[in-house]
């Protein structure tokens, strides 16, 4: 078995698909760029909408997004597996787009996954960040 070699045009653009869902009635997510790369491209979600909230001990009244698994191969030839992320937000009734984006934030922020995220407005930005 021949062993690969280190393309960094092919790795960089590897990455976690960006994936989200809204569980509330009044407020959405929606995804404007789907991937977040080793590269640097950074994955891009808008909250809009007041939310209606959570109720009860079901999804309803909360927002999701997911970061998918992937691999890429690091300059030295190791293989690099990141594992998956399923964020879920509850949201409190008359919560703003912003004030969710901002608690999507913080609760990747103080992850110890390879991922830093930053909102402003009801924009949320997620990088990759190689440890």
């Amino acid at each position: 078995m021949q062993k690969k070699t280190y393309d960094p045009q092919v790795e960089l653009a590897k990455g976690a698909k960006l994936e989200a869902a809204s569980y509330d009635k009044t407020q959405t997510v929606k995804v404007i760029a789907n991937k977040v790369t080793v590269g640097g491209v950074a994955g891009v979600a808008e909250i809009s909408g007041v939310a209606t909230g959570r109720h009860d001990a079901s999804i309803d009244g909360c927002l999701g997004i997911w970061l998918s698994i992937f691999r890429y191969m690091r300059p030295d030839g190791t293989v690099d597996h990141v594992a998956g992320w399923n964020i879920m937000i509850p949201t409190a009734a008359g919560q703003s787009a912003e004030a969710t984006a901002n608690a999507f934030a913080e609760q990747i922020n103080s992850g110890t996954r390879p991922y830093r995220a930053a909102a402003t407005g009801a924009s949320l930005k997620i990088v990759f960040t190689e440890k």
